[in-house]
Formats: structure tokens, C-alpha cells, sequence
């Protein structure tokens, strides 16, 4: 994947999102009355500068598209006008003044809904929610869970496919849940109800492999030691392997299937390997030293050759599911408020210290991850869309100053005392919310760095 596709697809994201939320602002300002004087995209030097409509709003693009603002005519920002003083915003009744800035946040939960509607109707294609090997001593081994058998039901919510599973699953981890009851059937037809332990999973590794390391794989059809690609100017090219080779051995010890070939590679890196090799009917010997790579902090070994796979064998385990347009729009709402109070809960336990602040994603890890679902499709880049738009709307309402949400939280003040709060104690607020935000930038920057560097 290019640096240039990541980019690409990042200024998309970040572009429509932030759109949308200052939108929110300008449509109840102006259906307040309210007179705009600039809508800005970005930050820096304006790219785009136009002026429109009867009050001349002033519509910039900026250089650097990591946020925007709405202006509006305010006293506390200049001299106006006599004839204009109805429609300055600081003129205008609190409940005015909330609404107003409550809309940006609003139109991002609303946006989410919109994709997540749009997600459920095009059809989301996944794998059949069918396990693979249970791993040794983990939560599902102890609940007694078997390859082939295929999850139905989570605490009676259905599961049509992985992502349904590992987002139910994560909800009740995060909700600290001891045991989920999870309905299984096997290939004989035998429905299973198991209780799931979910207690001693680390906070911390909610943001990883969460079905691995519950102890599910996902089933996969046995695929034969048989390699079906080479990648040129690869470590097995050099070696002088071949499309069409069935691996017999590595290092005297038995191949049966690709995959324990690929743990062979893997747990190798850098280290002499001597393949023996059956190619047009006669055995041959290759040695090969896989390179080495960082996965998951872990350096593994890696040669460049795939199998052969059967496709149709694969295709029977996906399943794509797609609803009529008025349940979509009910499954996007649910699906937006299920992802605001999950967004919620991970950042309260962050504050309390039982989720890592490791999970905190910066710049450089959302326009990774632009880049990757684009590259996945339509749909798995709405979804992302989805997700961001969601986590900004509850980024913009937590109470803290500078935020819609500090705004929203002195708004509210106001309210109760009859009057606003002092030019004083907002200017304390302010510095106050300035450090809040800068910290949480460090931390998000810091974590990106660090998964640069461990890969």
C-alpha cells in the first residue's frame, strides 16, 4: 500500500468528517439567525477562498486538514455593528447557544447513522463465525468449546458472522463481564450452550487479537504444503523454489499441511532451514534463511511464497448479510449508540486506569488505518468513516474547555446560576483545557512512534 494512497484516502476521512461537523454548527446558526462571517476546512495557509451568499460567509480550505471552525458574528471577538447586534452569537439566548454548538457533535452521530445505514443495505460480507483449533488453557478451552463447532448466539444476540462475534464479545469484556452464555452448533447438528469466563482477560489487550487471545481461531479449510506463488526477488525465489513444489520436510521434520510449514518459517527467522522438496515426481533438497520481520513485537521469519488454495472451499465460509432499508436504519442506530457507549467505557476505565492509555491512536495510525480499509473496499472504508465520526462526536462533547463540550458544560452553568460564568474563569478553563488536549495529543503521538518503531 503507497504513502500516496494512505494520504489520499486520510484527507478523505478527515475532510468529510470535519465537514459534517462544523456543518452541524453553521445550519442551526444560521437557522437561528446567526450571521456566519467564515466556514474553514483545516488549519495553516488557505488552499481555497470563496465568499458567498446574502451575509458574504467567507468558505476557506486550509493546508493542514486536521480540523476546522465556524466564526460568527461575537462581540467578545470585535466591534459590531448596531444593525447587526441581533445576530451576534453572544447575543443570543443560552438555549440558542447550546443548540448551536451541540449540532457539531450531533451531525457526527448522525453521519455515523447515515454510513452504518448504508453498510447494512450494500451488504456486509464476512467468515462464518465457524472455529478453528481451540488454543491450550485459555478461557475457551475451559468452557470446552471444539474446532467446527459454529457460534449462533451470544447472550441470545445472533452472530451471523466474526465481526458480529469478536463486537459482542468485546462489549461484555469491556463491561467486565464474568461469564457469557454462547449457543454453538456442531456439524451433527448439536446445539451446545457454554459459559464463556471472561474475567481474567487483560484490559489491555482489548485492542489486539481479542478472539485469539479468548482462545478462538477462525476455521480454515486444510490447505496442502503446495506452493502456488513465489514472489519475485523473494527469500524462496533466491532459494530456487518453484510453483507446483509439495513440502515433504523441513529440517527432518514432517510437513502435512501449509500451515505447518508457515510455523516452521516463522519460528525461524534467519536461521539455515533445509527444505526436501518433491517436484515432477523426484525429491529435491533446497536450504533457504527466511528473513527476519516484526509482527506483533515478535520477530518471525518469512520466506515469500504462498499455497494453492481451493477458493471455493474458502467462499463457503463467507456470509454476506443485508437488510431492507427501514431495518437498516434501525441496526445503524443501534450500532452507532452500542459504538458511543463502547467509546465511552474504554475511556472512562482509561481514566481509572484499567484500560491502557497504549490504546490511544494518533494521526499516524488513523491514516493507517484509512488506508487499509480503503484498500479492503466500499464498505469496510465506511465503516471506518463510521467509527471516527462516532469517536470525534464523543471526543467534541466530553466536558473539557476549548471543546464543544467545555462550551456545552459553561452553557449549562449558565442555566443553573442565571448568568454566565466570569471572563476570568473561562480564561482558567481555557489554559486548563489546552493542557488536557496537548497531553492526550503527546500520549496518541507517542503511541504512534512506538508502533512505527516495533512495527
Amino acid at each position: 500500500m503507497s504513502i500516496t494512497y494512505t494520504i489520499i484516502s486520510f484527507i478523505i476521512a478527515l475532510g468529510t468528517l470535519i465537514t459534517f461537523h462544523e456543518f452541524g454548527h453553521y445550519l442551526v446558526a444560521r437557522w437561528n439567525r446567526v450571521k456566519v462571517l467564515r466556514f474553514c476546512i483545516g488549519f495553516g495557509q488557505p488552499i481555497f477562498r470563496r465568499r458567498w451568499g446574502k451575509d458574504q460567509t467567507e468558505w476557506v480550505i486550509a493546508a493542514i486538514p486536521l480540523g476546522g471552525y465556524v466564526k460568527m458574528l461575537d462581540e467578545n471577538e470585535g466591534k459590531v455593528a448596531s444593525e447587526d447586534l441581533p445576530r451576534a452569537f453572544n447575543r443570543q439566548p443560552v438555549a440558542r447557544r447550546f443548540a448551536i454548538v451541540a449540532a457539531g457533535p450531533i451531525a457526527n452521530f448522525l453521519l455515523a447513522i447515515v454510513l452504518y445505514w448504508l453498510i447494512f443495505i450494500l451488504g456486509v460480507t464476512g467468515m462464518k463465525p465457524v472455529l478453528g483449533p481451540v488454543e491450550p488453557a485459555t478461557p475457551a478451552a475451559k468452557a470446552e468449546f471444539t474446532m467446527g463447532e459454529t457460534i449462533v448466539s451470544i447472550e441470545n444476540e445472533p452472530v451471523s458472522s466474526w465481526q458480529d462475534a469478536r463486537w459482542a464479545l468485546l462489549r461484555y469484556a469491556v463491561n467486565q463481564s464474568v461469564s457469557v452464555k454462547v449457543q454453538t452448533i456442531n456439524n451433527n447438528g448439536e446445539i451446545n450452550l457454554r459459559q464463556l469466563d471472561l474475567s481474567q482477560i487483560d484490559p489491555d489487550k482489548l485492542n489486539e487479537n481479542f478472539p485469539g487471545i479468548i482462545g478462538f481461531s477462525g476455521y480454515q479449510p486444510v490447505v496442502k504444503p503446495v506452493i502456488g506463488q513465489v514472489i519475485s526477488d523473494g527469500v524462496g525465489y533466491h532459494a530456487g523454489m518453484q510453483v507446483g513444489d509439495e513440502i515433504i520436510a523441513v529440517n527432518n521434520t514432517e510437513i502435512h499441511t501449509w500451515m505447518d510449514f508457515v510455523q516452521e518459517i516463522r519460528a525461524n527467522p534467519e536461521h539455515l532451514l533445509e527444505l526436501e522438496i518433491l517436484r515432477s515426481n523426484r525429491m529435491i533438497m533446497l536450504k533457504v534463511t527466511p528473513e527476519a520481520s516484526l509482527e506483533n513485537n515478535q520477530r518471525i521469519g518469512k520466506i515469500g511464497v504462498a499455497p494453492i488454495v481451493n477458493q471455493a472451499e474458502f467462499e463457503e465460509l463467507l456470509v454476506t448479510v443485508s437488510y431492507s432499508p427501514g431495518t437498516a436504519l434501525q441496526k445503524a442506530a443501534e450500532k452507532t449508540w452500542e459504538t458511543t457507549v463502547l467509546t465511552l467505557q474504554m475511556l472512562s476505565k482509561m481514566i481509572t486506569g484499567d484500560v491502557s492509555w497504549k490504546n490511544v491512536s494518533g494521526p499516524i495510525s488513523i491514516a493507517d488505518y484509512a488506508g487499509q480499509s480503503a484498500q479492503m473496499g466500499l464498505t469496510s472504508y465506511l465503516a471506518f468513516l463510521a467509527l471516527i465520526s462516532v469517536s470525534i462526536g464523543v471526543l467534541n462533547l466530553l466536558p473539557i474547555p476549548i471543546l464543544d463540550g467545555g462550551h456545552l458544560m459553561y452553557y449549562l452553568i449558565e442555566m443553573v446560576k442565571g448568568s454566565p460564568l466570569s471572563d476570568k474563569a473561562i480564561i482558567i478553563g481555557q489554559k486548563i483545557g489546552l493542557i488536557m488536549l496537548f497531553t492526550l495529543m503527546t500520549f496518541a503521538i507517542y503511541n504512534d512512534i512506538s508502533r512505527l518503531i516495533t512495527g
